[in-house]
């Protein structure tokens, strides 16, 4: 493939302002090193150096982090003043939790929970403990059961409600109660549904007040199970699991709501069809009330539904989206404190995620943010409602930065300046934040700062944890392909000699919701692909269409063509490679995970002859197979769209296939199934004249972690450099 004109040149007018950092040390990384991120001799940690448990307390004025030390320490600090209080530490703790409990010990500082500026807590052993500072003594508040899952505390710390057995039980001031007993045989409560799409992290949902306890009940009956074995016992047995792939049955979700005084369950009447999401659940601020958005199976339209929470029945739809490819709602609503009939809603429906200002009769009073760019974080709104503090890409798609909008005019004020990507953490009143900033030049610095952006002082300067290790130069640049910006990262060999030639490993992902190129330390690269650099080769990856923050139409291109557009611009990436001097076009590689597995055996099946080796981790290879909420918003059903489905199975290319291809897979992967990769084997025998090589790791789910995960870097690394 030829490259077009304007990608070369796109490219070599950016490349000279491009981002770049190189550092020259000595060092050579070595496998450990590069994947534990630990000198393997000074036990010297090779992350960006940070504040640990990094909190505001509840009165405002003070926040606090804990200093990584011998022994570590509780460090509390006055924003006004920078007066500190760093007398609790690690000894400390432990001499008062064995006065507790001579059994227990702390090896580390334990997560900290504040209750008020005087006390926090801890969880041990199944213990909620309060600490006090004053006294420097432990007190039991709760305990909970050993088998408990899932835990949520209200807002006041008072109950804790948990999982056991697939049923509900809260813990309070008068003991443990059953809240449902009909759960496991296909019947869930309380856990994340939807398989964690639309937002969804958990399934249990207190009230502002602690009066009611919203949850989620799956029944999933319906649904075939799969089997995965466990292959460490003997004989090997089989756990099953329920997993809806596409076009098949899916589960049934209702929300129910407990009441803490009358003890009684009330259902949310969300109708039918059962096929459905329930996402965005939020309580309005009064409790009388709850929120959330109706998505259909089809994941082009939802509706705002409240519902009464005393008798479940729908008291109000307050507006529908629709879109003609996909919908995704993502985010519950925000209420302002001081006006609790308006609330913050994010929605993409002008092309890009943006704040909308509504009132709870569906009446939207205004647009609060707009433009091409992507609000990634509603960061809060203070007491007054004056201000919303988010997080957004509006500086460029490779960058995030903090900004202030007026509620009442919609002027924006943009609170910070350095170049880079920057997080907030901001006190309950929203008077000061803490700004983190990390760059490609950058590891991280931490500042504290008033809500205008004023710098008040610095909190920290992380040193560069490499500074020691001979690397190249990281780069981010930017190509066009067909109309459009494409953002990629180059890291080149230490002592690079522009007059010889370098093989390339591209490291890809592709899919939706991850971005990989950004304004990060490293360029959002990790150690592995320094030491591949250090090994000699370049490394290339490129954030294609269908990735994430770059607006609605740039993410939805691929709907229904899974794989397409990818690949061309994953291709796009390769013709600027081969026309840079010095890149050995005949010595390129790939190599990816998940949905990158599936972009690698893409690129190996669909285009022979572009890449020389593969390296696919956990690919997906048949959509069909793939679980229902991912996989239906992307291609709809198969039955929708059989052409689509067709043509992104790579069991129908697998006969393409010509230069070496190494597949991994984790034998208990629960997210993409072992089934992909073993079909892709038989259906390699069955040609006869079709050979892969491949390599499974026992007991490791979609991700090989910890100390497993060195050994299979090792084994990419091997393979790509045998064959490279």
């Amino acid at each position: 493939m030829r490259t077009r004109p304007s990608i070369l040149l796109l490219a070599l007018f950016f490349a000279a302002s491009a981002f770049k950092i190189q550092a020259q040390g000595t060092d050579y990384l070595n496998m450990d090193e590069a994947v534990l991120m630990m000198n393997k001799e000074t036990k010297k940690s090779l992350r960006a150096q940070s504040m640990p448990m990094l909190l505001w307390l509840p009165g405002g004025s003070k926040f606090s982090y804990v200093e990584i030390g011998t022994p570590s320490k509780l460090v509390i600090t006055e924003a006004e003043n920078n007066k500190v209080d760093s007398s609790i530490n690690l000894d400390i703790l432990n001499a008062a939790i064995k006065t507790y409990n001579p059994k227990y010990s702390l090896k580390s500082f334990p997560l900290i929970e504040w209750i008020d500026n005087d006390n926090f807590r801890i969880f041990k052993e199944n213990e909620y403990l309060i600490f006090n500072l004053a006294a420097k003594a432990f007190r039991n508040m709760q305990s909970i059961s050993a088998k408990a899952e899932f835990t949520e505390s209200d807002n006041k710390m008072q109950y804790v409600a948990y999982i056991e057995n697939d049923n509900i039980f809260i813990n309070g001031p008068d003991g443990v109660k059953q809240i449902t007993t009909d759960g496991g045989k296909g019947i869930v409560y309380g856990q994340s549904v939807h398989r964690n799409e639309f937002g969804i992290s958990k399934g249990l949902f207190w009230s502002p007040q602690s009066n009611k306890l919203a949850f989620y009940r799956m029944d999933e009956s319906m649904v075939s199970d799969y089997a995965i074995f466990d292959n460490s016992k003997m004989p090997a047995v089989v756990n099953n699991i329920k997993y809806p792939i596409a076009g098949a049955k899916s589960h049934h979700v209702t929300l129910g709501v407990y009441d803490l005084k009358t003890q009684a369950i009330t259902y949310m009447e969300t109708g039918e069809p059962k096929e459905q999401y329930l996402t965005n659940i939020t309580w309005s601020p009064e409790e009388d009330f709850i929120y959330m958005a109706i998505v259909n199976r089809g994941q082009n339209q939802y509706f705002l539904n409240r519902y009464n929470a005393d008798n479940g029945m729908l008291d109000k739809t307050l507006f529908e989206e629709r879109d003609e490819k996909y919908v995704e709602p993502q985010h519950g609503m925000y209420f302002l404190s001081n006006e609790t009939n308006k609330f913050i809603w994010q929605s993409e429906k002008d092309g890009y995620n943006h704040l909308y200002l509504y009132n709870t009769s569906g009446r939207m009073i205004r647009q609060l943010t707009m433009g091409k760019w992507v609000v990634t974080a509603l960061l809060g709104v203070d007491s007054r409602g004056e201000y919303a503090y988010f997080e957004s890409t509006k500086e460029s798609p490779i960058e995030r930065h903090i900004y202030k909008v007026n509620l009442d005019n919609g002027d924006i004020k943009k609170l910070t300046s350095e170049a880079g990507t920057h997080t907030a953490i901001f006190n309950p009143q929203y008077n000061y934040f803490v700004d983190m900033l990390s760059s490609i030049t950058v590891p991280r610095k931490i500042t504290l700062k008033d809500n205008k952006g004023e710098a008040l002082r610095l909190l920290l300067n992380a040193a560069n944890p490499i500074e020691n290790y001979k690397l190249g130069e990281t780069s981010i640049i930017p190509i066009v392909n067909e109309g459009t910006v494409l953002y990629c990262r180059m890291i080149t060999p230490p002592d690079f000699d522009k007059t010889k030639k370098y093989p390339v490993v591209v490291y890809v992902y592709g899919g939706p919701h991850v971005q990989q190129v950004n304004n990060t330390w490293l360029a959002g690269s990790n150690l592995w692909m320094q030491l591949m650099a250090q090994k000699g080769y370049i490394v290339f990856t490129l954030d294609n269409r269908g990735s994430a923050n770059r607006g609605h139409a740039f993410e939805s291109a691929v709907h229904r063509q899974l794989g397409n557009l990818e690949m061309n611009d994953q291709l796009a990436g390769i013709s600027y490679l081969k026309n840079l001097s010095y890149v050995d076009s005949n010595r390129i590689g790939v190599h990816g995970w998940s949905f990158g597995g599936f972009m690698t055996t893409s690129l190996m099946s669909r285009q022979p002859g572009v890449f020389k080796v593969g390296v696919a981790g956990g690919p997906v290879i048949n959509w069909e197979l793939y679980e229902i909420m991912y996989t239906e918003r992307y291609m709809d059903t198969p039955a929708e769209n059989p052409e689509g489905y067709k043509t992104a199975n790579l069991l129908n290319y697998v006969n393409n296939l010509q230069d070496k291809l190494l597949m991994i897979h984790g034998c208990d992967d629960d997210v993409v199934l072992w089934q992909h990769s073993l079909l892709y084997c038989k259906a390699a025998v069955d040609m006869n004249n079709t050979y892969l090589d491949y390599f499974v790791y026992p007991g490791h789910k979609h991700n090989v972690l910890g100390r497993d995960r060195v050994h299979l870097m090792q084994k990419i690394t091997e393979y790509l450099m045998e064959n490279l």
